[in-house]
């Protein structure tokens, strides 16, 4: 059945061009350290903004001079682009993850409570309401502002506005799932009721939760980007997405792929991840494939 099912994922399209375009940025990623030509935090005031494909010596951080070329140019501190646009698919790559995770965790938790316990339903659901009523962004900026930014408060401010929206997701799974008859058969052998949450009612609602798992990491590298590019994410030493672009822009009629770069890279990573989700949605949902067929 498994194997059924990867042809199937593996057939569709959208999962295809989804997981070539991750896997090349997790191997872009982990690779970073060899594919970088310097550390991306060294600066030269020699090579302020630099022009693409030039070529000069480059004074390290220990004071070593280097022949280097700066394949994307360099910023207004004399920082080359290419290093830190690729060590900053490694921020993306692990908020956007971690971001998922944690929304799921929580927010399947919640759900299932909400769901299957009709007497913390009303509270637990009046309180995600709440929680939604904030536009993501500005609750994101507040808790970051709160909380210190790093990549752990980052990964927890992002993720506190998505778990409402999981959450609404599993509670109205649990809601049918509950009525089942293998359900309804559990409870009547005594069966205890984390049991029945972990062993019935979880995995049937694994795959729509999957499928939300993708569009929160996409909307995650996203966020992070946005929060880094308006100076309230990461420090700006970071090296990052949104920060490379966010200290381009004052620039960009000189040097406008300081902005351009970052994006390419950032604009390819929301589509693949988007994509994926949707070919997942396809494969795991009989019901909305039969509705788009």
């Amino acid at each position: 059945m498994a194997s059924a099912l990867q042809r199937r994922l593996w057939a569709h399209g959208s999962v295809r061009f989804g997981v070539a375009v991750l896997a090349f940025m997790v191997l872009v990623a982990v690779l970073s350290p060899w594919l970088g030509t310097v550390d991306p935090a060294a600066m030269d005031a020699n090579h302020i903004n630099k022009a693409a494909g030039l070529s000069g010596e480059f004074a390290l951080p220990d004071g070593q001079v280097v022949a280097h070329t700066f394949w994307l140019g360099t910023d207004n501190f004399g920082r080359d682009i290419y290093s830190r646009v690729l060590f900053g698919s490694r921020i993306s790559l692990v908020v956007g993850l971690a971001t998922a995770v944690l929304a799921l965790g929580l927010g399947g938790l919640c759900g299932m409570l909400a769901g299957y316990f009709r007497g913390v339903d009303m509270l637990l659901m009046r309180f995600m309401d709440g929680l939604m009523a904030i536009p993501a962004v500005l609750l994101a900026i507040a808790l970051v502002a709160a909380l210190g930014a790093n990549v752990a408060t980052v990964v927890i401010a992002i993720a506190i506005p998505e778990v409402p929206r999981v959450t609404r997701l599993v509670r109205s799974l649990v809601l049918t799932l509950r009525e089942e008859p293998y359900v309804e058969a559990a409870r009547a052998l005594a069966t205890p009721t984390p049991v029945i949450l972990w062993r019935h009612i979880l995995p049937n609602a694994m795959a729509p939760l999957l499928v939300q798992g993708t569009f929160v990491a996409a909307s995650a590298v996203l966020t992070e980007a946005i929060l880094s590019f308006l100076g309230l994410g990461l420090p700006p030493d970071v090296p990052t997405w949104g920060n490379i672009m966010a200290e381009g822009r004052v620039q960009f009629s000189q040097q406008p792929g300081n902005v351009l770069f970052p994006a390419l890279f950032l604009v390819p990573t929301v589509l693949a991840i988007n994509l994926l989700g949707d070919g997942l949605r396809d494969v795991l949902d009989p019901k909305f494939a039969k509705r788009v067929g």
